[in-house]
């Protein structure tokens, strides 16, 4: 093995939060045990493109021996997750210009019959494709046009709200709040209501809602206030419901970890909703 630039993740400064994940589109971190762990040598290219969103500066760059970053498995691995992940990792070796590697994934999209990236796109048709980057959870979707036609929809009865409390935001509840005693927890990253049309009756009728964004807010401060109600409020089981984009994924270690530092055996489970408002469950 020959000396290479590869990341290097400090445990003991490591919160376990997740942000760094969806930074990661090759793949190469996963929180295991509470912690974010280097899966593999092969994945990391030694970029860096996680540092600068690791809030506790747990991770840098070290020089050391490893295994050579290998595109092609890369890209086997990549595949697996989905276009949106694959564009993700193209604009990501385009932006550090990585032209050897973007060449190499380029080449393995091609034969197995996958979309090719905007740059070849445009040299094909000769028209001006509109640049996509950064989180997949950020890529801008218009389902109307691109499904060319406007599905009809029947008119649904009114119905109420089944919201119990306010206010909603994470950021904003007290951890001492009554309404939280005794409660069904549902926790909601606030694109779901948008995606998931029956929202109320589905997940809310009957809960407690906490809304939050684990891409955007400060998840230190979610890490502690989840903490202290589940540690100081009888809660009676918790569902977070989120959408399938990796930014998302980084809630649920701190939730699971909330749970087993306050001692309880308390039900948790996941509904993950898809940018298109499909439901799968995943109990825990």
């Amino acid at each position: 093995m020959a000396k290479r630039k590869i990341i290097k993740i400090n445990e003991e400064l490591c919160n376990g939060c997740g942000l760094c994940i969806p930074n990661c589109p090759e793949g190469a971190i996963q929180v295991i045990d509470g912690k974010a762990r280097l899966t593999s040598d092969l994945f990391c290219d030694g970029l860096g493109a996680c540092i600068g969103h690791c809030p506790q500066d747990a991770i840098s760059i070290e020089e050391r021996e490893a295994q050579d970053y290998n595109e092609k498995r890369v890209m086997e691995n990549i595949m697996k997750q989905g276009w949106n992940v694959i564009r993700t990792h193209l604009a990501h070796l385009k932006e550090h210009g990585q032209d050897d590697y973007l060449a190499q994934a380029i080449n393995f999209l091609n034969p197995n019959n996958i979309e090719v990236p905007i740059e070849e796109r445009e040299k094909q048709t000769g028209k001006k494709q509109t640049h996509v980057s950064g989180c997949p959870g950020s890529r801008v979707v218009d389902f109307e046009k691109e499904e060319g036609q406007q599905k009809k929809k029947s008119r649904a009865a009114k119905e109420e709200s089944q919201l119990r409390q306010w206010p909603v935001q994470i950021m904003l509840i007290p951890p001492h709040a009554p309404y939280l005693e005794n409660g069904d927890l549902l926790i909601a990253a606030d694109c779901v209501p948008f995606a998931y049309a029956n929202f109320h009756q589905d997940f809310l009728k009957g809960k407690t809602l906490l809304v939050g964004c684990p891409k955007l807010d400060d998840i230190g401060i979610y890490r502690e206030k989840l903490s202290q109600i589940i540690k100081n409020r009888n809660i009676k089981s918790i569902t977070y419901a989120h959408m399938e984009v990796p930014c998302c994924f980084g809630l649920v270690s701190l939730i699971k970890s909330a749970i087993a530092e306050s001692g309880k055996n308390i039900p948790f489970h996941q509904s993950i909703i898809s940018i298109k408002g499909e439901r799968r469950e995943r109990r825990e």
